[in-house]
C-alpha cells in the first residue's frame, strides 16, 4: 500500500476538535488535515560545505514528527563534473510500521555527510535533489516528496575516485566542526554567550596567562596613586585592543587564506620582544629609567594630560602585540569561526565570534586590572619590592618567548638562573634573627625551594632534559634516555602523497601532525598526548608524519592550504586506503584520554 493511500484513511482524525492543535492557524479548519503542519514546516533541511570534499545536510523534524532512514536520499544534480559517494548517516531509532515493518526513524535534528567526488579544486556551487518521507505521531504520514538546496563548497583537493563511507558508521563531529553549525545556525544571542564562555575557558591555558603579568607590570608601574576605576579602565584598553587584534587577524586569515600570527612568530621578531620585555624588568629593577629629551618630554607632558594620563595609547599598542606574538594558539573556537568565515565569507557572524571569544578571554585580566588598583600599596619602601616581583615576571615572559626559538637545555639554564634570582630576591642565602615574622620564614622556605629546583634545571639541562616542569625526565643522568616520537617529517606535499601511498601500501593508517617550535600547544601535545601508552597503541599500526611549519614558508603555507588549515596545532588522518578522514581532523591540545578515545573511532 503506497503512503497516498494511506493518507486518506484518517476518519478519525476528523473528529478531534480543532482546538486541540496550536497549529489550527496554518491552514483552514474547515480542512480535516488542519491539526498538522505543511510538510514545508514539518520537516526543514539546509546544507553546508564541511570541506571541499564533503557536505553536510541537517534535518529538523517539529516536535511529535519523524523522517523515515531508508526513504532518504541524495543526489546531485549540478554542476557536472562531482558525483556523490555513499552518505554517512546516524543511527536512528527503532519503530515498528504498519505498513513497513521494522524500520529507523529520525526525531528531531540529525545530520547526513555526503561525500562527493570531484573533478576540480575550484569553488562550485554544488545543487543537491534531497529525497524524504515522513509521518507525524498522531497519525498523517506525508507522501514521499523532494527538496532542492544549493551549497557553496570550497576548492580544495580532490577526494580518490573510490572514496566511500559505510552508512552504518555514527556520524563524528569535531569540536571545531559543531563550532561552526553552531555559527551557521545563525542565533546571534547563543553564539556571543556559546565563544564568551569558551573564551573563559581558555583563560587559564598557556595562551592567555603569560599576558597576565605584562598587564600587571603595566598597573604596577603606574604608581601608588593608582585607583581601582584607572586601573580598570587601563584594563579594558589592554583587552579591547587584544580583542580587537584577534578579531581582525582571525578575519584576515579566513578570509586570504594567510596566518598572520606565524609571521610574529619569525626568530628575529620573537628576539627583539624579549630583549624589550627584559629591559622593561630592569626598569621595574630601578637600574635605569626611560627618558627622552627634556623638549620632547615637554610636548608629551602636555598631549598626555590633555587624554587624561596619556597611557592608553601604549597599553592599547601592547595588547596588539600581545595578541600577535606572546599567544598565538589555534584552538578549536577559533578554528571553528575560522571555517565559518572561510566557507561562508560571513566575516561579521564570524567576526562577532572571535570578539566575543576575546573578551572572555580577557575577563580575568580586567578582574586584575581592577583590583590592582586596591592593591597596589601606597608609596614606601615596600613599593621598590613590588617593583622587583613584576621585574621577575617579566623576565618569566621574556624566557617563555625566546624558549620558542632556542636549543632546550639553554632554555632549562635560562629558567634556572631565573629561578636563583628569585631565590635571592626572596632571602634564601640570608640568615634569620630570632622574632622574624613569619612571612619571611615562609619567603625563605620557598626561595630554598626554587634553589633546589634551580639545581634540578641545571642538571637537567647538562643531562638531556627539555622540560622545565620535569628537568629530569627523560635525562641521560636519571633514568632511562628520552625516546624520540616515531615521526616522520615531511615538508612538501609531493612529500605527503608519496608517504600515504607507502603506508597505505603497507596496510597502515597515517596521522600528519601540523607542528610549530613557537606553538606552545603544539609542544603539549608531544609532551602530555602523544607520549601517553593509550595513545601510543592506538596509533600502533599508523604513520606519524610530522609537518615542521615554523619557518611559515611556500612550501609550509602550501601544504596547509591544501587542508584549507590556518596554523598549528592540527592533526589530519588518513585510512588504509588514502582517503582523508575529514570528520575527524583535530585543531587545539587534545587531553590524552580523548584523543585516545577519538583514535578508536578514527582508526578502527
Amino acid at each position: 500500500m503506497s503512503p497516498t493511500r494511506w493518507l486518506v484513511a484518517l476518519s478519525l482524525v476528523i473528529a478531534l476538535p480543532a482546538t486541540a492543535t496550536p497549529f489550527a492557524d496554518v491552514v483552514s479548519r474547515s480542512d480535516p488535515f488542519a491539526r498538522f503542519l505543511p510538510v514545508e514546516q514539518a520537516f526543514h533541511v539546509d546544507a553546508r560545505a564541511v570541506d571541499a570534499n564533503t557536505i553536510a545536510v541537517r534535518w529538523i523534524s517539529a516536535d511529535a514528527y519523524y523522517l523515515y532512514r531508508h526513504r532518504l536520499g541524495f543526489k546531485v544534480i549540478a554542476p557536472d563534473g562531482i558525483t556523490p559517494g555513499d552518505v554517512a548517516l546516524p543511527d536512528g531509532q527503532q519503530h515498528t510500521d504498519e505498513f513497513f515493518g521494522d524500520v529507523e526513524v529520525y526525531y528531531g535534528e540529525f545530520e547526513a555527510r555526503l561525500p562527493i567526488f570531484r573533478e576540480n579544486r575550484d569553488t562550485v556551487d554544488v545543487t543537491l535533489e534531497l529525497a524524504y518521507q515522513g509521518c507525524a505521531d498522531a497519525g498523517l504520514c506525508y507522501p514521499p516528496d523532494t527538496r532542492t538546496v544549493t551549497v557553496r563548497v570550497p576548492g580544495g583537493p580532490a577526494a580518490p575516485a573510490d572514496l566511500t563511507t559505510s552508512v552504518s558508521e555514527p556520524v563524528f563531529l569535531s569540536e571545531q566542526d559543531r563550532l561552526a553549525g553552531l555559527l551557521a545556525d545563525g542565533r546571534l544571542w547563543l553564539v556571543v554567550l556559546t565563544f564568551y564562555g569558551l573564551g573563559l575557558l581558555l583563560t587559564f591555558t598557556p595562551c592567555v596567562l603569560p599576558m597576565v603579568p605584562i598587564l600587571s607590570a603595566i598597573i604596577v608601574g603606574q604608581g601608588p596613586t593608582l585607583s581601582a576605576a584607572r586601573g580598570f579602565v587601563l584594563s579594558l584598553v589592554y583587552v579591547l585592543a587584544m580583542a580587537a587584534t584577534y578579531t581582525a587577524a582571525g578575519v584576515f586569515a579566513a578570509l586570504a587564506g594567510a596566518n598572520l600570527q606565524a609571521v610574529f612568530q619569525h626568530p628575529a621578531v620573537i628576539i627583539v620582544f624579549s630583549v624589550l620585555f627584559v629591559l622593561l624588568a630592569f626598569a621595574m629593577f630601578g637600574a635605569y629609567r626611560f627618558e627622552m629629551p627634556a623638549a620632547i618630554q615637554s610636548k608629551l607632558a602636555a598631549w598626555s594630560q590633555r587624554q587624561r594620563g596619556g597611557t592608553f595609547v601604549g597599553v592599547a599598542v601592547m595588547g596588539l602585540l600581545s595578541a600577535l606574538i606572546v599567544g598565538p594558539c589555534v584552538a578549536a573556537p577559533l578554528a571553528g569561526a575560522l571555517i565559518y568565515i572561510g566557507q561562508t565569507g560571513d566575516a561579521v557572524l564570524g567576526g562577532t565570534a572571535l570578539f566575543a571569544m576575546s573578551l572572555g578571554m580577557g575577563t580575568l585580566l580586567l578582574v586584575i586590572g581592577a583590583s590592582a588598583g586596591k592593591l597596589v600599596p601606597r608609596a614606601g619602601p615596600w613599593m621598590k619590592q613590588v617593583n622587583a616581583a613584576f621585574g621577575m615576571l617579566l623576565l618569566a615572559v621574556a624566557i617563555w618567548l625566546i624558549a620558542r626559538i632556542i636549543p632546550p637545555a639553554v632554555e632549562l639554564a635560562l629558567w634556572a638562573a631565573l629561578a636563583f634570582a628569585v631565590a635571592v630576591f626572596l632571602g634564601a642565602l640570608e640568615p634569620l634573627p630570632l622574632g622574624t615574622p613569619a612571612w619571611r620564614r615562609i619567603a625563605k622556605a620557598f626561595g630554598l625551594a626554587l634553589t633546589a629546583w634551580g639545581i634540578l634545571l641545571l642538571i637537567g639541562a647538562a643531562s638531556g632534559g627539555r622540560d622545565p616542569l620535569q628537568p629530569l625526565a627523560g635525562t641521560a643522568l636519571f633514568g632511562e634516555a628520552r625516546t624520540e616520537l616515531p615521526f616522520q617529517r615531511i615538508k612538501t606535499v609531493d612529500d605527503l602523497d608519496r608517504e600515504v601511498v607507502a603506508a597505505n601500501d603497507a596496510g597502515k593508517t597515517v596521522m600528519l601532525d601540523f607542528y610549530a617550535d613557537w606553538c606552545v600547544s603544539c609542544i603539549q601535545m608531544e609532551r602530555d598526548t602523544f607520549t601517553d601508552e593509550s595513545v601510543q597503541a592506538a596509533l600502533a599500526n599508523t604513520v606519524w608524519l610530522q609537518a615542521d611549519v615554523t619557518g611559515n614558508d611556500a612550501d609550509d603555507k602550501a601544504l596547509m592550504r591544501r587542508f584549507g588549515i590556518l596554523g598549528p596545532p592540527s592533526i589530519v588522518f588518513y585510512d588504509r586506503e588514502g582517503r582523508e578522514l575529514t570528520q575527524f581532523r583535530t585543531v587545539g591540545f587534545v587531553p590524552p584520554k580523548d584523543f585516545a578515545a577519538m583514535l578508536e573511532l578514527a582508526l578502527k
